[in-house]
């Protein structure tokens, strides 16, 4: 049997051999890229280097590199669906192209001295080529794979949904792929004739080649200078340029490599997750090999637990919450005690799981070592968190179940829906997440009026908003001269706290009155002296600029498209108001139209420039909650 400490190292050291530098795997957490929550691919990190920028490691790179995906989460249950993988991945920047990365890939797989695959169970996949956006098909990959000897049946031209690759964002570097398959069928070896795109259910993915050759980029960013001047394309459509650095990215998923290997008709088996399913069945009385909803509740709460561990666990790890990263970890955390309650399991258990991930991974990954305490303290206090409202949730969810059959029973009445006012119930009161909700329907043949639900959802924000107008007028303690410059000046605060500490740091709430401010943000650890001072001089350089504050009312999507910060969990209200403040290097005092400094959704009062403020003074930065920091700060 073929270990994932085995994997890693065959891997790597196969790259070393063919002039590699071998470097480690990133957060889990993108730094620089707003547009994803996670890393999903080994490439992810490497967007600036595919781009143009120099690698210290040079120009042939490999890798194991810590992933998360979610799109496929309703899939997770399965033999073979995981939402964490680890992605063995090796690239060439400007260096080598499809000749290499193809051989080489050939090679790991088949030489006896790696993988030693049969050659016989062997398939591949190309990209077919694409009129609308004019991307030839590749006969260059094609014609490489028939060089190795691979059968002409064997090797399958595919569209875009499968042979594709990226970008990790909206725009970026992207290509076509080649995709390596392994026999997963019922026979010893393939019957003859049958390949990926005909008979795709017993072929497993096991390595993609992708050949970045393409840019995609919205047109409007794209300048043409080929003919001896420059021309823009008049539209905001994404268009796709070949890069002028062309590049290989590399990616062989460890789970499904090591499933391969070892002979395993299931992931769950290998040694990075079998551990969690035997954990699993001491913690609930129930065998893995049971089947049915058993099997597959045991499949989820291994598979989510792991991946809320990775996320809580990386040096950027974020804890659960209601918003972005933080959402995905709650939904995690929740789901996976709801299938651990169906196996009966009633106390908390999910720190068990987290604790044996922990250990199966501190060897490769020592950051989950280092960050135990959080992960435990973060994972314990959701599950008794949920632990205390499922309870109630679930026999409120019964009850609703109940009053169906009995309308039937009476009436002849079938209701096939649960109402959007009754969903909203159970999120509001109970804190069902709508996916619950609508997976609880889905096991009792049921659908939910999500149109309802978001409605019940918007008139509750706008009742809350109501309130809370009433209350604070507009979030502030009084509508008082100071309250309103404190409030201007945590847009300002906010900015710079991106900019020093990078687009994580989000307002996680404030507090005002006509003596001071608090400001709490999201921020893994503490600030630095050094850091305190870079943000205190940003916010009185903007006071010192005297810059205009310009409202504007636009839709959510036109304040996202401008890059404006701010909470928008609430997508249901059609105009939102922005703020905007001028850049240092442009003062708005001389012109309405500039640069930003500051750009968010706010429902206000403001100052009308920011030369009224006075001096920015920060008093105190404390914690005040896993991965949330507090800045206390005056206006002299």
């Amino acid at each position: 049997m073929l270990t994932s400490e085995e994997l890693r190292k065959k891997y790597l050291e196969f790259f070393k051999s063919k002039e590699h530098t071998i470097i480690p795997s990133a957060s889990v957490i993108p730094e620089n890229d707003p547009t994803v929550l996670f890393t999903t691919a080994g490439m992810h990190p490497l967007v600036p280097y595919l781009l143009g920028e120099k690698h210290p490691g040079g120009k042939r790179l490999a890798n194991v590199q810590k992933c998360i995906r979610t799109q496929d989460i309703d899939e997770v249950g399965d033999n073979r669906h995981d939402t964490f993988f680890e992605m063995m991945g090796n690239w060439s920047l400007g260096d080598y192209f499809k000749e290499d990365a193809i051989k080489w890939s050939w090679e790991f797989l088949t030489s006896p001295e790696y993988l030693n695959l049969d050659k016989e169970k062997l398939a591949v996949s190309f990209f077919e080529g694409e009129k609308e956006t004019n991307i030839p098909r590749d006969e260059k990959a094609a014609g490489i794979w028939k060089s190795l000897g691979l059968p002409e049946e064997r090797i399958v031209a595919l569209p875009r949904k499968n042979n594709w690759w990226g970008p990790a964002g909206q725009t970026g570097p992207c290509g076509p792929d080649t995709e390596m398959f392994y026999w997963a069928g019922p026979t010893k070896l393939p019957p003859k004739g049958s390949n990926p795109r005909d008979n795709e259910d017993d072929w497993l993915e096991i390595w993609n080649d992708v050949f970045m050759e393409y840019n995609k980029i919205k047109g409007m960013d794209f300048v043409d200078n080929t003919h001896g001047k420059e021309i823009s394309v008049p539209t905001d459509e994404y268009i796709y340029v070949q890069l002028a650095q062309k590049n290989v990215d590399t990616g062989m998923g460890l789970e499904r490599t090591l499933m391969v290997l070892n002979g395993y008709a299931d992931v769950f088996q290998i040694d990075t997750l079998w551990p969690l399913i035997e954990t699993i069945q001491e913690l609930s009385g129930h065998e893995y090999v049971e089947g049915g909803n058993v099997t597959r509740a045991m499949r989820i709460i291994a598979d989510h637990l792991r991946t809320a561990t990775m996320i809580m666990g990386d040096d950027r790890g974020i804890g659960p919450s209601n918003t972005d990263q933080g959402y995905l970890v709650r939904r995690l955390i929740r789901r996976a005690v709801r299938y651990g309650r169906q196996l009966g399991i009633k106390d908390n258990f999910a720190g068990e799981v987290a604790k044996k991930v922990i250990k199966i991974f501190t060897k490769v990954y020592p950051e989950l070592k280092k960050n135990q305490d959080f992960v435990l303290t973060e994972i314990e206090g959701e599950e008794s968190k949920f632990r205390n409202t499922i309870e109630q949730g679930l026999k409120e969810f019964e009850k609703l179940v109940a009053g169906f059959r009995m309308a039937f029973e009476k009436t002849g009445q079938v209701i096939k829906e649960i109402s959007g006012r009754h969903a909203f119930k159970l999120y509001d009161t109970y804190g069902f997440p709508l996916e619950m909700t609508q997976e609880l329907a889905l096991e009792n043949s049921l659908s939910v009026d999500v149109a309802g639900f978001e409605n019940a959802f918007k008139q509750h924000q706008e009742t809350s908003r109501a309130g809370a107008e009433q209350k604070f007028a507009g979030g502030l303690a009084d509508h008082g001269e100071m309250s309103t410059k404190y409030h201007t000046a945590t847009h300002l605060l906010h900015a710079a706290l991106h900019k020093v500490l990078g687009s994580h740091a989000t307002q996680k709430g404030s507090n005002i009155t006509s003596e001071r401010m608090r400001f709490d943000f999201s921020h893994p650890q503490k600030m630095t002296a050094e850091e305190l001072a870079k943000v205190q001089d940003l916010v009185n350089d903007a006071i010192d600029n005297d810059y205009k504050v310009v409202c504007e009312e636009m839709s959510f999507k036109d304040a996202k498209a401008k890059g404006a910060i701010g909470l928008f969990e609430n997508k249901y209200q059609d105009k939102v108001k922005v703020y905007t403040v001028g850049d240092p290097k442009k003062p708005a005092v001389a012109e309405a139209e500039s640069p930003t400094f500051s750009r968010e959704v706010c429902g206000g009062p403001h100052v009308e420039h920011t030369g009224l403020l006075g001096r920015f003074k920060i008093i105190k930065e404390e914690a005040v909650g896993a991965g949330v920091r507090r800045i206390k700060a005056i206006l002299e």
